[in-house]
């Protein structure tokens, strides 16, 4: 595919021009096993180069914009990644495994980002703050400085978009460590952003290793904000390396999100979610629903309906654009036929079907299990695949009781017309978003999103994101 790109792939971002690394890595067309192209291999240096790059920027050009016009930039990226879209999905398809129509649907979310914050970027307020006689004292939101983000290969667009956009919105200034398995798309968009007017240095891009590059960049002295995305024994690695510098670090990890279904649920209305939301991106999704509790008077029913949608399920080359594309890697196949293996004792309720699925990628069949005990591993354990697990309940004590029973608490949904209810459970329930009667709500860019526990802390989107990569400083001015 190398021929076919319209930028040299093997190349980092640093204050404004494309360089060469020492070392490239090689990327790997999931659907297939063939070679994409070679990537850099960003060591120590160049995250240190980059991080001066970014100082620079604060001190000089960007740094110099006001809100208004570094809203306008935003706002003219997001226009260019709109005339993209077909570029940007075709891309995301090859390098991350996913259909296409879920592909282009990232594309147009980091588009949407860029609009969002791009609109926001001037509409940070502080506040005043009534104190004692003869003083005005005020508050002022201003940037870290220069801010670390560590994205992973499940969604390279949607969380440059939400964290990168965020970021820049508030005028910080940014090095992006993109999942060495998944590059394509994050060095696209710095393209775009410079072609947009982004200023050298606002945005530096290197790619690596995450034992190399990511260490470094959590580490850097020079970083004062950390944004990460990804598992959560690499996020505790990153908490540590930042905390040594005392440096803020936003985490956003694991999931084994529920979806509670009560006997007055519509299931008609549910269904859609409660498939799509276990298999979408081929389950490799933090706010995966991977748990279906629902209540024994409608379990039957659920479970017939559910594994009739399994059955109809395709799974085959992102190109082929059909419900399931393959996971990112060989490796993860391998963890996931490992959970599978590990379900053996269970009954399984239906399986989706490979359809002109070569043997060299990276594909396993969506996997519905019934009848789980919620203390089950696979009730319990963080999958990343496209295996959901049904566990039946009696009360909404119980449902409770199971939901809050992992060490995860990221997203919950409830299914009830029973208002009381809802408001119940969206109290009891452990986690950073819940949905009622839905699941997702189509994205939510303004949404602020984050989990509790080991789903990690910080949140994203919306504009508790632009809270997130600020500071707040207090100003008491006596006057008498």
């Amino acid at each position: 595919m190398t021929d076919a790109l319209w930028f040299d792939p093997s190349l980092m971002l640093i204050g404004g021009t494309w360089q060469s690394a020492s070392d490239t890595l090689p990327l790997i067309n999931p659907s297939d096993g063939s070679p994409l192209a070679r990537i850099a291999r960003g060591q120590v240096g160049d995250i240190d180069a980059a991080v001066q790059a970014a100082h620079t920027a604060r001190d000089g050009d960007w740094g110099r914009l006001t809100a208004t016009e570094r809203g306008r930039i935003l706002t003219e990226i997001g226009r260019r990644v709109l005339a993209r879209v077909d570029e940007l999905a075709e891309l995301e398809a090859h390098d991350v495994g996913k259909p296409l129509t879920q592909a282009r649907a990232d594309a147009v979310a980091l588009a949407r980002y860029m609009e969002f914050y791009g609109g926001a970027a001037d509409k940070v307020m502080g506040e005043t703050i009534p104190y004692l006689d003869g003083y005005t004292v005020y508050t002022l939101r201003e940037p870290h400085g220069v801010t670390g983000h560590i994205v992973p290969w499940n969604y390279p667009m949607q969380i440059i978009g939400r964290s990168v956009g965020a970021a820049l919105a508030m005028g910080n200034a940014c090095v992006l460590k993109p999942a060495e398995e998944a590059c394509l798309t994050a060095l696209a968009f710095a393209h775009i952003a410079r072609e947009a007017g982004l200023p050298d240095g606002a945005l530096n891009v290197v790619p690596g290793l995450g034992a190399e590059a990511g260490a470094a960049l959590a580490a850097h002295p020079g970083v004062q904000h950390i944004s990460f995305t990804g598992s959560v024994r690499t996020g505790a690695l990153v908490q540590q390396a930042a905390g040594a510098n005392v440096v803020p670090v936003t985490l956003e990890l694991g999931g084994k999100s529920p979806q509670l279904v009560f006997d007055d649920a519509d299931l008609d209305a549910a269904l859609p979610f409660l498939v799509n939301a276990g298999i979408q991106n081929a389950g490799q999704t933090c706010s995966a629903s991977s748990r279906i509790l629902v209540q024994r008077g409608a379990y039957d029913a659920a479970r017939n309906r559910m594994a009739d949608a399994y059955e109809a399920l395709t799974v085959g080359p992102a190109m082929d654009d059909l419900r399931v594309g393959p996971l990112i890697s060989i490796r993860q196949k391998q963890i996931v036929d490992g959970f599978l293996a590990r379900g053996a004792d269970l009954t399984i309720a239906a399986q989706g079907h490979l359809q002109n699925a070569p043997d060299t990628g990276a594909y396993v069949r969506p996997t519905l299990f019934a009848d789980v005990p919620p203390d089950h591993m696979l009730a319990r354990d963080e999958i990343f695949g496209p295996v959901q697990v049904l566990i039946p309940f009696e009360t909404e004590e119980e449902a409770v009781s199971i939901a809050n029973s992992t060490d995860y608490g990221l997203v919950a949904s409830i299914w009830t017309a029973n208002g009381a209810r809802q408001m119940r459970l969206a109290k009891a329930l452990q986690a950073g978003q819940i949905f009622i009667n839905n699941y997702g709500a189509g994205g939510g860019v303004e949404l602020p999103f984050g989990g509790v526990g080991k789903s990690g802390h910080g949140r994203e989107k919306g504009f508790e994101a632009l809270y997130g990569f600020s500071t707040l400083k207090t100003v008491a001015a006596h006057h008498g």
